[in-house]
């Protein structure tokens, strides 16, 4: 499925929509260059569950956790991960096996670590606004997500 988004409200709404329709437990990639919208992706989310504040990428820190209404988000971005076994040192089989969100920017830094996604988006800049791609990878999540 395609979208496009002309705006970084429209993106920050995108994400909004995603949080009403994931389940509990779910992994989702996002991919993008810098710039892409990644963040401004995951702010709506995050907004959308009832965080007030701040949303940041966890370049430096590589994960950021949220624990909203009794659930728990997890936010990764993997930009300057050197080596994918560095997500052993960090935990991430704990991060994964919780029931929780987990939301990974730059995935394919953690090649050959991390489980296949259950959604996966592309974010690319496209005139003044941003062009989506969404790959969804299990049956109830794709007649959930046909609602995006």
């Amino acid at each position: 499925m395609q979208r496009y988004l002309q705006s970084a409200e429209a993106t920050e709404q995108f994400g909004a929509a995603l949080w009403r329709l994931l389940p509990p437990k779910c992994l989702v990639f996002l991919h993008g260059d810098l710039g892409a919208g990644k963040t401004t992706l995951v702010r709506g989310f995050l907004q959308a569950a009832g965080h007030v504040g701040a949303v940041k990428s966890p370049t430096y820190t590589l994960v950021e956790e949220y624990r909203i209404g009794g659930r728990k988000i997890y936010h990764f971005d993997l930009y300057r991960l050197a080596d994918p076994e560095e997500l052993e040192w960090i935990g991430i089989r704990d991060y994964l096996d919780e029931e929780s969100i987990c939301i990974v920017e730059w995935p394919e830094m953690g090649e050959g670590m991390l489980p296949a996604a259950d959604v996966s988006i592309c974010l690319s800049v496209q005139d003044a606004g941003r062009l989506i791609d969404i790959e969804v990878f299990s049956d109830e999540l794709k007649r959930l997500c046909t609602r995006l």
